[in-house]
């Protein structure tokens, strides 16, 4: 089992203003594993609005695959398509994760399932 945050964080670089989302997924009880720390960063051609007109915590290509961060069918989603690509949850440090690297994957799950119910537990 799960427990996750979501943050929303704005950076400034010299190529300007740029938002990211950083779900952490923290394995219970505490103590059997480290943090996954899955990022997405706001970059052409995808997008991590902060707000209006789209949803917080959505993220997206954007001709493409999209998430809602705070649904959790899809963290589920994430999770899944993490351990797919090798993410160990036994481990005891921190890992982070390009969250792009696993969205279309993560999508299509969670197409195939839709939306889960708020109290599936993320295994």
């Amino acid at each position: 089992m799960y427990l996750w945050t979501l943050r929303h964080r704005h950076s400034v670089a010299d190529s300007g203003r740029s938002c990211c989302e950083t779900l952490t997924l923290y394995p219970q009880p505490p103590g059997t594993g480290g943090p996954l720390r899955i990022v997405f960063t706001e970059s052409p051609g995808r997008y991590v609005p902060g707000g209006a007109p789209l949803g917080s915590g959505d993220v997206g290509y954007v001709q493409g695959a999209s998430l809602n961060l705070h649904e959790p069918g899809a963290v589920k989603a994430l999770l899944d398509a993490a351990s797919t690509a090798g993410w160990q949850p036994e481990g005891r440090q921190a890992v982070e994760i390009d969250g792009w690297s696993l969205l279309e994957a993560a999508a299509a799950r969670a197409g195939a399932t839709g939306p889960a119910g708020p109290k599936e537990r993320l295994r």
